[in-house]
């Protein structure tokens, strides 16, 4: 059966499927993030008078802003960047209060937070709380806008399953969820920050002649395959069926995932994948310059991995997977389980292969092999296939995915 004909079964089967859904009352408009849907006229007012490239750039700056400031991390980078060029000192404006002044604003008695370390940290979680919901939902609720109210009807230009869409209900519940996780990074980031304003000790360190520019240029990828090895096995763990089922489901719930999702995870996964990525912090010596852009590096591509846009990775990142790859994860759940370097995935035999079929029942990541499904199996496989967004990939590879597919449906 050729490509052609079997795209043109798929979509028909596909046009009625929806068209009962649709008759039954399921498929609602899927943009439900409504602030800023309700201003979107008037920003795409100003937006048109913008050239294209520069909206693409806003876009790629909005991103890196949201990845740096939703978990918090902002303070604990500025932190870093306070001690680097003022030393362990805090300075004399902004960072310090009296206990006066706490008592003033309704922080009555800080000297147990005193004992440990924590000298004002109302006033660090204040601070982080607000700027990381100030930019998930300001920059948020405009990446948003900018890809799935002003660019949805070219879906089939930029969104990897483009015509799949989360409800409004499940918008609803990765906002809220996401918001939760976002207040318990804050809150930690906050804790971390005030602990080394306060001059608590920790493995990083500030002056590169303290371990020398051999080590400095090692730690960098030192670092960086470090967290990310640790985070591919702290991901394939969460995969395992009784923690799947118990935490890590909860982030799948979003199977067509975008910005918003990637801090929609389970409180409990969620605190111990911070303790991954800070972890370097109390093991090893590390410059805080190559622990911050590691850092900035992770959330951004963070951001970028769960946006559900077909953005590739640059000619200088051959580590780096495309968007889809993370989500096919999304889309075919126990596969694909690394995050910045994809050879982990083939090191460990769970890179989505063509010649097998992966669903939510199918663990491990090995997936099951084309020849051991039946008809049903295959033809729901065939169908998540050809709603992947060619321009998603590179070549023909979803081509190529279908072809292997097909030949075996109706043999």
């Amino acid at each position: 059966m050729t490509i052609t004909k079997v795209e043109t079964r798929v979509r028909n089967a596909e046009k009625l499927n929806k068209n009962v859904h649709e008759k039954r009352g399921v498929f609602k408009d899927p943009r439900a993030v409504k602030w800023m849907e309700k201003y979107s006229d008037s920003l795409d007012k100003y937006w048109q008078y913008l050239p294209q490239s520069v909206g693409s750039f806003i876009a790629t700056i909005a991103v890196f802003i949201l990845g740096a400031s939703v978990r918090g991390e902002w303070i604990h980078i500025g932190v870093h960047f306070i001690k680097a060029f003022y030393g362990s000192e805090q300075p004399s404006h902004g960072g310090s209060v009296t206990n006066q002044s706490a008592d003033t604003l309704g922080f009555s008695d800080l000297s147990l937070l005193e004992s440990w370390g924590l000298k004002d940290l109302p006033y660090y979680w204040l601070g982080a709380t607000f700027v990381s919901c100030l930019g998930y939902f300001g920059i948020g609720g405009f990446l948003h806008w900018y890809y799935y109210v002003n660019r949805r009807h070219l879906a089939h230009e930029w969104k990897c399953q483009p015509d799949k869409w989360l409800s409004p209900e499940l918008e609803r519940h990765e906002i809220l969820l996401g918001s939760l996780s976002l207040l318990i990074g804050s809150t930690l980031s906050a804790i971390i920050s005030c602990y080394l304003m306060n001059g608590g000790e920790t493995y990083v360190y500030y002056n590169i002649a303290d371990y020398g520019w051999t080590w400095w240029l090692l730690s960098w990828p030192v670092l960086f395959i470090y967290q990310d090895y640790l985070t591919y096995w702290h991901h394939r763990v969460y995969h395992h069926p009784i923690l799947y089922k118990h935490f890590h489901k909860l982030h799948h719930t979003y199977k067509q995932p975008t910005a918003f999702s990637v801090t929609a995870i389970h409180p409990v996964e969620f605190v111990h994948l911070q303790g991954v990525l800070i972890s370097p912090m109390v093991l090893f010596p590390v410059h805080w310059l190559v622990f911050v852009t590691t850092l900035l590096y992770l959330y951004y591509h963070g951001i970028i991995d769960h946006s559900g846009i077909n953005f590739k990775a640059y000619w200088w990142q051959p580590w780096q997977p495309d968007c889809i790859f993370h989500d096919n994860h999304h889309q075919y759940f126990h596969v694909n389980f690394g995050f910045n370097i994809w050879y982990w995935d083939k090191l460990h035999g769970t890179y989505r292969q063509k010649d097998k079929i992966y669903n939510e029942d199918i663990f491990h990541g090995q997936g099951k092999d084309i020849s051991e499904c039946d008809e049903k199996e295959l033809k729901t496989d065939l169908q998540e296939r050809m709603s992947e967004n060619k321009l998603a990939y590179r070549g023909d590879v979803r081509d190529e995915q279908v072809s292997a597919l097909s030949q075996h449906v109706n043999k």
